[in-house]
């Protein structure tokens, strides 16, 4: 490494750590003098949330395609924008009920106590976002985390500067930096922001990174919730109506140019519909981007060196004797920074389009030919961020649903669960750790705290020394009502 280069990686690293340091503490300090918000100063927090986002469309849309190269504002409007308010509106109409002690059965033998769950926020806590979504997934956990009565800090990603620095500047003027604050800066300050001891930590990128977040986060057992990613399959049931679902397929592969965790990442189709399967998605990625070639609204690839990657896995797959179909013209796209969309046809199973999370618009499909077959294939590697199934053969639909684990699944379409604010969104295996949106995410953020209300008519006493004949019976009847 260069000198200059290892002098700038250090003062990044040096004045990074020590804003963190700085905001770490003025956070701890305010949350230790409140530590339990008032549900109308919570309310005012999602509510600077809800104005920002609802005021600054056109910004952060503005900056998210400067970032990307280009990215539709529609895009970005549909799966960011909508989703995020979405969410936060809902956390906003149910924290009352949620923000409630909620009582749990007393055994008989307990009685007459109560038990309660008393949720309490947990302090501080910390959010590493990645720059696929770099809003959405900045502010929505940053909303449960708000809701639960947290302080926040926000390292967002490097990647993505010009929204990141839309962010910072946004959310500086809109909160007290002692409520939610963001940090910007590049590996070295997130490497300084990850040891930082947090009540919590949330990270969501790929699973490699996420694996030297956990460690890091681990010198100081701070709990984390990993949202990663994976190899996520989209089933074809022989039942499927493959002109019918293959919009869905080519749609969830090509929203952001594939750079989405839960896009589909292969597709299973039986052998004898193989070729129309492929052709039925190329059809329908002509019909969703007629003007591919120069279209806006068709998303870039996020830097060159994810492009090169992606690039090489295409040429690997086809060396090796896959057949490749692109919807679009390398020739026109590959100055843009985008990528046809490359259907990759039965690749071997060890061509990087399989063994790696592929991220991006290339789109292997693979002949399986039966459900079981399925089944197998998936249960060999690591447990995927999403599954899809397509058909209309329940029977065959629920083996799938018990018989393979996924962090969530959606049927007959693509994507739709994470939208579903009342659905848990997470990851399992190297997938992911714990799940947010929703009630799980005010909860993911809180300290479920079980509280037991002893009554003063309490006979506890009698299991007190000495022990006597008279416990021996008071043993007896309470075994009687176990």
């Amino acid at each position: 490494m260069p000198a200059d280069t290892a002098h700038t990686l250090s003062a990044d690293r040096s004045d990074g750590e020590r804003e963190i340091k700085r905001i770490f503490a003025l956070q701890k300090d305010a949350y230790l003098q409140n530590p339990f918000p008032s549900y109308d100063r919570r309310i005012a927090g999602l509510d600077k949330l809800i104005e920002l986002i609802e005021a600054n469309e056109e910004v952060f849309a503005t900056a998210i395609s400067a970032d990307f190269g280009n990215r539709s504002k529609h895009e970005t409007i549909i799966a960011e924008m909508l989703v995020l308010l979405s969410g936060v509106r809902m956390a906003k109409k149910s924290l009352k009920n949620w923000m409630r002690p909620r009582g749990v059965p007393t055994p008989l033998h307990m009685l007459p106590a109560k038990s309660k769950l008393e949720p309490q926020p947990l302090g501080v806590v910390g959010i590493i976002s990645p720059w696929n979504y770099p809003v959405f997934l900045a502010l929505a956990p940053a909303a449960a985390a708000i809701a639960a009565g947290n302080r926040v800090m926000l390292k967002p990603s490097e990647l993505t500067p010009h929204t990141s620095d839309v962010m910072h500047g946004l959310i500086d003027a809109a909160f007290d930096e002692s409520e939610f604050a963001v940090i910007v800066g590049g590996v070295e300050t997130g490497q300084a922001f990850a040891e930082t001891p947090f009540d919590h930590l949330l990270f969501t990128g790929s699973t490699s990174i996420g694996i030297r977040v956990a460690q890091a986060a681990a010198k100081n057992l701070t709990p984390v919730t990993l949202e990663l990613g994976g190899k996520s399959p989209a089933i074809i049931d022989a039942s499927a109506d493959i002109g019918k679902v293959t919009q869905s397929i080519a749609y969830g592969k090509m929203l952001n140019a594939g750079q989405t965790c839960i896009a589909p990442d292969y597709v299973l189709a039986p052998p004898n519909k193989l070729d129309e399967t492929a052709a039925a998605i190329a059809a329908a990625a002509r019909a969703l981007y007629p003007e591919i070639d120069t279209t806006t609204d068709y998303t870039s690839i996020i830097s060159d060196r994810h492009f090169s990657r992606l690039k090489a896995m295409v040429e690997e797959a086809r060396d090796r004797g896959a057949r490749i179909i692109e919807v679009g013209s390398a020739n026109a796209l590959h100055p843009q920074r985008k990528l046809p969309l490359t259907l990759v046809i039965d690749p071997p199973a060890d061509a990087a389009v399989m063994k790696e999370e592929i991220f991006g618009p290339i789109l292997p499909i693979l002949p399986t030919g039966s459900t079981e077959d399925a089944i197998a294939r998936i249960n060999k590697g690591e447990r995927p961020l999403a599954l899809y199934w397509f058909g209309e053969d329940n029977e065959a639909r629920d083996r799938v649903l018990q018989q393979t684990v996924s962090g969530g699944v959606t049927i007959n379409d693509t994507l739709w669960h994470l939208a579903q604010e009342n659905l848990p969104f997470g990851g399992v295996g190297k997938s992911g750790i714990g799940a947010y949106h929703g009630r799980a995410g005010f909860e993911t953020f809180s300290h479920l705290k079980p509280v037991f209300y002893q009554s003063r008519f309490a006979n506890s006493g009698l299991l007190h020394p000495p022990y006597t004949e008279k416990l021996e019976k008071t043993l007896s009847f309470i075994r009687k009502i176990l």
